[in-house]
């Protein structure tokens, strides 16, 4: 779990000094940027059109639920795991806002732990009258997307049988509303976090332009270089490929029981990586203020080399890299000999990962705020 914003007090101290939005940024240089252009750039045209767009695939998601739950049959489970899918690689621009209400509510914890823990989702469909509490956070493995996955692929090994599991079977009843009751929570979550950014948050978000550890650009910039180094390096790679551990974990992947998504949400991932580093608007192509061009301007004014361009170049790299995989990770990870692909990608995905979390950091004089604890 991330240890995120702690000793602030520690980093305000480090801070104090550091440049404001035209001031010396400790290296002898000036710092000019519009820093609340580039929080206005990410703030309406990435996260706020990101979250309406999960909150549109997740009440799509509801209604299919709905629908497969008053009539369990082979259309409607299909129709159920399409919007699944759909509402599951929106989440993946969502993922890295760890902000505002979404740290408060510990969304993303809510949303997408996995591996799943089966055992407590079981011991939560057997309760009388669905009397679990989905909140707290011992059931945050046993929530959200990869729940989800479980229950529409995992609880058989035939679609037939899954269909039983809710009809004929003897606890189908429980087994429908666990379904319901999570793909609800999903989009009352999300509905509260877009509220959030929608409501007042916006302006608090935009106008935080200091460079103090808690400031909105500092923590905005930390929790995207953490979701890049743990949510897509070590979560959908590292981990499966047993670059931590004595062997692979083929069991830790996303996607894990549909067995053919895994690199479609980790290129989704990516993608999203991509376009907020450089600005680009969600589900678009025009790119307005970012952290691409505060490099490119920092950089340009020190005459040093050209960090944004050599981060969008490794970018591509372990895009590249990535896309050799299969769509299945766990059939990667078991059956590429000496997991070579796997390690491979790892490797691509860890170069960039020290141009964002050294070079990109000193450039913007901008402290770590996270405990790295995997070793890396």
């Amino acid at each position: 779990m991330k240890l995120k914003h702690l000793g602030l007090a520690l980093f305000a101290v480090m801070a104090i000094g550091a440049c404001s939005d035209s001031e010396d940024d400790g290296s002898g240089q000036t710092d000019t940027f519009d820093r609340k252009a580039l929080l206005e750039n990410v703030a309406d045209n990435i996260i706020i059109p990101a979250l309406q767009d999960l909150s549109t695939d997740l009440a799509a998601l509801k209604i299919s639920k709905n629908l497969f739950i008053a009539a369990p049959n082979q259309t409607n489970l299909e129709d159920l795991r399409e919007d699944w899918l759909a509402a599951y690689l929106t989440w993946q621009y969502v993922e890295m806002i760890n902000i505002g209400k979404a740290e408060e509510i510990l969304y993303s914890f809510q949303m997408n732990i996995y591996p799943t823990n089966v055992s407590d989702i079981q011991a939560n469909m057997n309760m009388v009258n669905g009397a679990y509490d989905l909140t707290t956070p011992e059931n945050n493995d046993a929530v959200g997307f990869p729940a989800v996955d479980y229950l529409l692929y995992g609880t058989a090994t035939i679609d037939a049988d899954i269909i039983s599991f809710y009809s004929s079977d003897i606890k189908a009843s429980s087994h429908q509303q666990y379904l319901s009751d999570i793909i609800d929570q999903m989009h009352s979550l999300t509905t509260a976090v877009l509220n959030d950014w929608t409501g007042s948050y916006r302006d608090t978000f935009v106008n935080s332009t200091d460079n103090t550890a808690s400031s909105s650009l500092n923590m905005m910039t930390n929790d995207f270089v953490f979701y890049y180094e743990k949510g897509l390096r070590a979560n959908k790679i590292g981990i499966p490929a047993g670059v931590f551990s004595t062997s692979p974990l083929a069991d830790r992947v996303e996607g894990l029981y549909s067995r053919e998504f895994s690199k479609e949400l980790a290129l989704k991932g990516l993608q999203a990586v991509d376009d907020f580093f450089n600005g680009r608007s969600y589900g678009g192509t025009t790119t307005g203020s970012s952290y691409a061009s505060y490099l490119t301007l920092l950089r340009n004014n020190s005459g040093t080399s050209d960090l944004t361009g050599i981060i969008n170049s490794q970018l591509n790299t372990a895009r590249a890299q990535m896309n050799l995989l299969g769509d299945n990770f766990f059939d990667q990870v078991n059956t590429d000999t000496d997991n070579v692909m796997m390690t491979a990608t790892y490797d691509e995905l860890q170069r960039a990962t020290v141009l964002f979390k050294v070079d990109m950091l000193q450039t913007l004089s901008i402290s770590v705020d996270y405990v790295d604890s995997d070793g890396d």
